[in-house]
């Protein structure tokens, strides 16, 4: 049942957003451009009009609120409570502060890994919002957090604490919770999924050894808010940004 439940809410979430990613992937590296001269937009307008778009966008963030929602009720329906998987409120302070660590220990170092991955071709060229209505901001922090809470609550605290409870070791967990991480950024390139799996290494270690989840999803969300947010007011005011 455990392992039914597993292969089901990752069909419907994340794990189908990893393989749409690798069919993404081929399909780039079949083209004749090379990966580095070719843009994937992440934040991308999905209607004309600009309050049907405005809405769209809302409805996508609160579909992966839905996907982190469903992980928790199906681990409370197992008998777990918020703070088995470290998502209580009792150590705010300490939470944002691991945060804090977290996104400056990953998203320095990984905004480096991307440049160095597309300098040698092995990567696409990321544009983190193609959105610029009067509203850009509002929806691209509601979606920063809606990636953080779904990917963090899924792959982290509800499939590591599954594979336990199926047998797995803690180092075979947190492998697995990894590569899943990585597999649903591949459309970005080998850059994209070689830097998410090395957070996913980072992240899910920390959870494993501290027990709070609030830290990495609040990094999380630290990290995507200032790619997308910032790179929305630095568009076409800093020459190498795409």
């Amino acid at each position: 049942m455990v392992v039914f439940e597993i292969v089901l809410v990752f069909t419907l979430t994340l794990g189908m957003s990893g393989l749409r990613s690798l069919l993404s992937l081929i399909d780039s590296l079949l083209q004749q451009a090379a990966l580095a001269d070719q843009k994937v937009a992440l934040n991308v307008s999905q209607a004309d009009n600009q309050i049907l778009d405005f809405l769209r966008q809302l409805l996508s963030a609160t579909q992966l609120f839905a996907w982190g929602a469903l992980g928790l009720y199906l681990l409370w329906r197992a008998g777990l409570k918020l703070r088995d998987i470290g998502l209580d409120r009792s150590k705010p302070g300490g939470d944002i502060a691991r945060a804090a660590g977290l996104a400056g220990l990953i998203g320095v170092p990984g905004l480096a890994f991307y440049l160095v991955a597309r300098a040698v071709g092995a990567n696409l060229t990321v544009v983190p919002t193609t959105l610029g209505d009067w509203w850009q901001y509002l929806t691209l922090t509601v979606s920063a957090f809606g990636n953080a809470w779904a990917e963090e609550v899924l792959v982290v605290g509800y499939l590591i604490t599954r594979l336990r409870q199926l047998g797995l070791r803690e180092n075979s967990s947190l492998l697995v919770s990894a590569m899943l991480r990585g597999s649903y950024h591949l459309y970005q390139g080998f850059g994209g999924f070689v830097g998410n799996v090395i957070m996913g290494l980072v992240f899910g270690r920390v959870w494993q050894r501290t027990n709070r989840l609030w830290p990495l999803v609040l990094a999380h969300f630290f990290i995507d808010f200032v790619a997308f947010v910032g790179y929305a007011i630095l568009r076409g005011r800093v020459a190498w940004l795409p």
